[in-house]
């Protein structure tokens, strides 16, 4: 079974606009691609970094906000090169994505490994019940 990218505008979390649009590339800010799903246990996001070094990301959680900021040097590239094609980002980005309710971002957890980043957020603990008492009638 293949498996066919519907469309890079297919968000089911809002993408909130702290660097947005054309402006942003203007200034050398991009945006990684990222993968957002969900499990039994919660919420995955998953974004695309290869080239980076976990010790150059940032994650900050603001309310029911997710930021993931860095800087992807451009090591490798010659003085006077004449690029045919560029399609691979670099400099500063920052992806800011703000999560549906039910989701704990306090609880979240991030690993980097060959160039992607994972973070799991826990579902949020049920509210728990309210306690039912009496009420005298006088």
């Amino acid at each position: 079974m293949a498996v066919t990218k519907i469309s890079s505008s297919t968000q089911f979390v809002t993408r909130a606009s702290a660097v947005g649009g054309r402006e942003s590339q203007a200034n050398g800010h991009w945006v990684p691609n990222t993968d957002v799903y969900t499990t039994d246990g919660g919420l995955v996001i998953k974004a695309e970094l290869a080239g980076m070094r976990s010790e150059n990301l940032e994650i900050t959680v603001e309310g029911n906000r997710l930021r993931i900021s860095g800087d992807r040097p451009d090591g490798c590239r010659a003085c006077k090169a004449s690029f045919l094609v560029m399609e691979i980002n670099y400099g500063p980005f920052e992806s800011v994505l703000e999560l549906p309710s039910g989701y704990d971002l306090s609880q979240a957890k991030a690993a980097y490994l060959n160039g992607f980043l994972r973070i799991d957020v826990p579902l949020a603990a049920p509210p728990p019940h309210p306690k039912t008492t009496k009420v005298p009638i006088a």
